[in-house]
């Protein structure tokens, strides 16, 4: 025992971690990842299924991103924690996570821009920091409406949006919130000065640009408690035409006021690459450029990193003291039973990028193999 012991601390992502209240087994985390299959924006009990498959005692599972209200959809089939329904369809998933002893955060966000008038109420247009519009793309054909530009008086109804979608994420059971503020959506279009071109007290200085997204903060630690929120960040990456020309001081004036609420509890990241579309690769393999130091340095809570790691460069992170937890998407996708695979330095299955986003509720969702199954190699995708 004392030698399985040992062996485990050997591998820096499998030592445990105290986050706050919550007594962490390891520090491999599942990332938020958009599954589209929320039918009519309510979450499945299939979804209890995938949660639970990927749970582990003592484990951390951040979910996929749960609207606020009607106004904060863009995707097909996501799910929402606004409603009476959806709150009471989230508290089995919850339930079934917990039942493996893991810990389970909600990711919550509004879209903004990224939306179209398809998923808006009454068709309107989606709303945003600013009017204008994402090109269309080119390689999937999805075009984005022109968003509508929020009227100062309209952004603390917003603001309570956020509020009340953590509260009622606490009341399905969720062990805390972590607030989207990353990936070109509302809160980030709000941040980052490509995406802002207001000239009313939300636009202009990097002070002004960040208030909305401090305001939500604010009201989500009031709402549930600081020990119970984490935020999302992506200052460096330039994702649906979001792209801020001072990143570091973006990300640095961001971590300041998270440190305001005495207890914040994490502060999610996403790491930078070397160009904002693509990967740096030397010898075939991912690099990374491990641009998050100064924030980490300056954070006073639990910092986890997120973006492309495998499990040297997430060992590495770890032993080096540049991040505390590591967040794994694609591989924890494919991999229900990352955690032991790593541990035990297991062949990975291989993640099949077609069904990322069908809505099938078992293919390329609950149908991945485990470590223990006597499955054929060609069940494991490609």
């Amino acid at each position: 025992m004392a030698h399985q012991q040992a062996a485990k601390e050997a591998i820096p992502l499998m030592t445990p971690y105290k986050m706050g209240q919550f007594e962490l087994s390891h520090r491999v985390v599942l990332a938020p990842m958009a599954r589209f299959r929320s039918y009519g924006n309510v979450p499945q009990p299939h979804a209890a299924v995938y949660y639970s498959q990927r749970a582990t005692r003592g484990g951390l599972l951040i979910a996929e991103a749960t609207g606020v209200s009607t106004t904060a959809q863009g995707y097909p089939h996501t799910p929402g924690i606004w409603t009476r329904e959806q709150v009471e369809a989230w508290k089995p998933i919850v339930d079934a996570v917990h039942r493996k002893g893991a810990f389970f955060f909600c990711q919550i966000l509004h879209v903004g821009r990224v939306s179209s008038t398809d998923f808006q109420p009454n068709g309107h247009a989606p709303i945003s920091s600013t009017d204008k519009q994402i090109s269309p793309n080119i390689e999937t054909g999805k075009v984005y409406s022109k968003p509508r530009r929020l009227r100062k008086e309209e952004i603390p109804g917003i603001v309570d949006d956020f509020r009340r979608a953590a509260r009622n994420a606490i009341e399905a059971g969720f062990d805390g919130v972590e607030i989207h503020g990353a990936h070109g959506y509302l809160i980030e279009q709000f941040m980052k000065d490509s995406t802002n071109d207001r000239t009313d007290e939300y636009g202009g200085s990097l002070e002004n640009r960040c208030r909305f997204a401090v305001e939500v903060v604010d009201a989500v630690v009031r709402e549930v408690g600081a020990n119970r929120v984490g935020m999302r960040l992506s200052p460096f990456i330039d994702f649906m035409e979001c792209v801020d020309s001072d990143p570091v001081a973006l990300g640095s004036h961001m971590v300041q006021q998270l440190n305001k609420h005495d207890g914040f509890l994490y502060c999610h990241m996403v790491e930078p690459r070397l160009s904002y579309n693509g990967m740096f690769v030397v010898d075939g393999r991912r690099q990374i450029p491990h641009g998050l130091l100064p924030f980490r340095k300056v954070f006073n809570g639990t910092f986890i990193a997120a973006g492309g790691y495998d499990l040297e460069e997430g060992n590495n992170v770890v032993a080096n003291g540049y991040t505390d937890l590591v967040a794994y998407g694609r591989l924890f996708l494919a991999n229900p039973d990352l955690p032991k695979r790593f541990e035990l330095g297991a062949p990975l299955n291989k993640y099949d990028r077609s069904t990322f986003y069908t809505q099938d509720p078992v293919i390329g969702y609950t149908d991945y193999p485990f470590l223990d199954e006597d499955h054929d190699d060609s069940v494991a995708h490609a």
